[in-house]
């Protein structure tokens, strides 16, 4: 019985050490050593090897070493393969951590106020306070769920939306594509931290645009394809938004040519708000494989009829 991790070798070599101290019992390979193919029970990976089925007849799970599982071709995973999201603290903390930073900067003006700087301007913009500034976020899955209960501890005003009903604790909850305007119409500062499926494909569009409040702030930690950049940037020439804070794009790395670089209303960072740490993440693997061996359900379990 054999584990299979295909991404980062350096990351890759601590998730060994991790596996000869937790889990002796198992056969740890990095790719692209696999061992022998056929003791391959789980694989852990950022983009799964083609032929998954044919070269791995054994496989039993198959693990996304990212929150997100938009990388994979699903069609290539044969369907009685479960597919897990990665969920672990740290990647949970780090992410809440940078949505933190991006709304308080958004808050404070920040990105107006380097823009002054580098024009050697002075000048105080009016101050607004936390309790009268509306935070909405698109998603609410445990990312999107951590980040408002940490961004409701400043007093903002906050709220979410998802395709299904969510429910907590002092924050407005939206659901479902008919309640999608209203939920933009409060929103100030909208983070988009939705899944990346056919469904939310661009949705991050001049339609939606012009449901938010003038003078909105979007921020993006979901993926590049959730936004048509054609359209922020009109967007943020007419004034419907003022600033745009982006830590993912649709060609990553951005090319040097690409108008965002030099926008001095939109903030850039390289696909950084958050990464999986091995011990945590090993640790969360270790915790699926158990509950696999007890046949109890799996933390991340993919909804292939949803796509994540």
């Amino acid at each position: 019985m054999s584990f299979l991790y295909k991404s980062d070798p350096i990351r890759g070599a601590r998730w060994a050490e991790l596996f000869a101290e937790q889990a002796p019992e198992i056969d740890f390979n990095i790719w692209p050593s696999t061992g022998d193919p056929k003791e391959v029970r789980y694989l852990a990976a950022w983009e799964p090897p083609e032929n998954l089925a044919e070269t791995f007849p054994n496989l039993e799970i198959v693990f996304s070493i990212g929150a997100g599982i938009d990388q994979f071709d699903l069609s290539r995973v044969p369907d009685n393969i479960p597919v897990v999201r990665m969920i672990e603290s740290n990647l949970v903390a780090g992410m809440v951590e940078y949505a933190t930073l991006s709304v308080l900067a958004a808050h404070r003006d920040w990105i107006r106020y380097s823009a002054q700087q580098r024009q050697g301007t002075w000048k105080p913009m009016p101050s607004v306070t936390a309790n009268s500034r509306r935070i909405g976020v698109l998603g609410l899955g445990v990312l999107g769920t951590a980040v408002l209960t940490k961004l409701q501890t400043f007093g903002f005003q906050c709220a979410g939306w998802s395709r299904s009903e969510h429910s907590l604790p002092g924050i407005e909850c939206f659901a479902g594509k008919d309640s999608l305007q209203s939920f933009l119409a409060r929103s100030d500062i909208l983070l988009c931290m939705l899944p990346l499926t056919p469904a939310t494909r661009g949705i991050l569009s001049r339609d939606l645009f012009q449901h938010l409040p003038d003078g909105a702030v979007l921020i993006n930690i979901g993926r590049g394809g959730h936004l048509i950049e054609t359209d922020l940037l009109d967007a943020l020439e007419s004034g419907q938004i003022s600033a745009a804070i982006l830590d993912v794009c649709n060609i990553e790395p951005l090319p040097q040519d690409h108008p965002f670089w030099h926008d001095p209303r939109i903030m850039l960072t390289p696909h950084i708000a958050s990464m999986t740490h091995p011990d945590t993440a090993v640790a969360a693997v270790l915790d699926n494989l158990r509950r696999h061996h007890k046949g109890i359900p799996l933390n991340g379990l993919v909804d292939r009829e949803h796509g994540y």
